[in-house]
């Protein structure tokens, strides 16, 4: 893609509004549906206007084909999708090291499972800020029992949370469905090529240094823009190595290497995404950010604001919505579906599709 003109999707609607609107030739669907934008930022290099949707003029029509395109599904379940969130750390910032253990760990991914998680992600290192380095032993050695009972105990698509190709083969080799890399494919020399070899879907996200380093690199000229054209350098990186595009999913990042206004602002403008024209996987489970927006200082009190931050991201269409609380995240994902499609049908996100309006 030319990374150098996107379109910033503005003036979202949804529901019977977004049908009568695309009808009317005053919006174009996003993604397929269910929602609609009815402006459009067009972004050059160094340049921008806002325009009706209805007026993105025939020279920008590439990438108005892109943004309109349904996003492929990266050989999972389509639809909206919750992802329950399974740290068998001792260190996690917000469970504190509850599934630390594979008896525990097990238990709670399996009440996932019954609580409607469509897939299960799995780590073994933390990586909130500051957080200390893993060896890749001790990493698998955490995450295998837990990887191979809940392998027997259920049918669901496990993940795997890892930076290490070490861990990452592992875990194919015993079933993993999906890797999800904070580093981007990056953190491990030899990561690209296991990925490759294996061809499953893979979660690349933004990120900028390390877990140690990336709070001094928070600094951008537009947040919004700047994420995607770095995960663009990214996934242009990985189908280089053998990666099929259509398999890879797409993380913003929020959290990583940007602060709280930054989060804030890539949040609001997350319809940018679509550009990429990649799957989504969003994050934002009981993170920094919403405690200082909400003044809540307990990381495991933020759920509400974890429901708040997630649901954005059902206009993209098919996102993944990555969790600790999978039962809260099932039900508002029923409920804005319920308001917002036009069979008003509510359907479970586990086995949703899209609807154009």
């Amino acid at each position: 893609m030319d990374a150098f003109r996107l379109i910033e999707p503005m003036g979202l609607v949804f529901g019977q509004a977004a049908q009568a609107a695309v009808t009317a030739g005053f919006a174009h669907w996003l993604v397929g549906g269910p929602a609609a934008f009815t402006l459009a930022r067009l972004i050059g290099d160094g340049t921008s206007r806002l325009v009706p949707a209805s007026d993105i003029p025939s020279d920008w029509l590439p990438e108005l084909a892109r943004m309109t395109a349904p996003l492929p599904s990266a050989d999972l379940p389509d639809g909206p999708q919750v992802m329950g969130i399974l740290n068998v750390t001792p260190d996690s910032f917000s469970d504190g090291g509850r599934h630390f253990g594979p008896e525990a760990a097990m238990r709670a991914g399996i009440a996932m499972v019954t609580a409607g998680a469509g897939l299960l992600d799995i780590g073994g290192e933390s990586t909130r800020p500051g957080s200390a380095v893993v060896t890749p032993d001790e990493e698998w050695a955490r995450i295998a029992p837990v990887f191979a009972e809940l392998r027997i105990q259920t049918d669901v698509a496990l993940s795997v949370d890892t930076r290490n190709a070490r861990t990452m083969a592992s875990s194919l080799g015993m079933g993993a469905t999906l890797i999800n890399d904070v580093s981007a494919l990056m953190h491990d020399p030899y990561a690209l090529a296991v990925v490759a070899d294996a061809a499953c879907p893979v979660v690349l996200m933004h990120m900028r240094g390390t877990p140690q380093t990336m709070g001094r690199l928070a600094v951008y000229d537009d947040v919004a823009v700047d994420v995607v054209r770095e995960l663009s350098a990214r996934i242009d990186e990985a189908v280089a190595a053998g990666i099929a595009r259509d398999r890879i999913i797409i993380d913003p990042g929020i959290g990583f290497a940007k602060n709280g206004p930054q989060n804030a602002e890539l949040l609001a403008r997350l319809p940018i995404l679509a550009n990429l024209g990649c799957r989504v996987l969003l994050g934002t489970s009981r993170k920094r950010m919403l405690g200082d927006l909400a003044h809540v200082p307990v990381a495991s009190e933020r759920d509400p604001g974890t429901l708040v931050s997630s649901l954005p991201g059902l206009a993209l269409g098919n996102p993944i919505l990555r969790v600790h609380n999978v039962a809260s995240m099932i039900q508002a994902v029923r409920v804005w579906q319920g308001l917002w499609t036009c069979d008003k049908a509510g359907a479970d996100p586990a086995t949703a599709t899209r609807t154009q309006g």
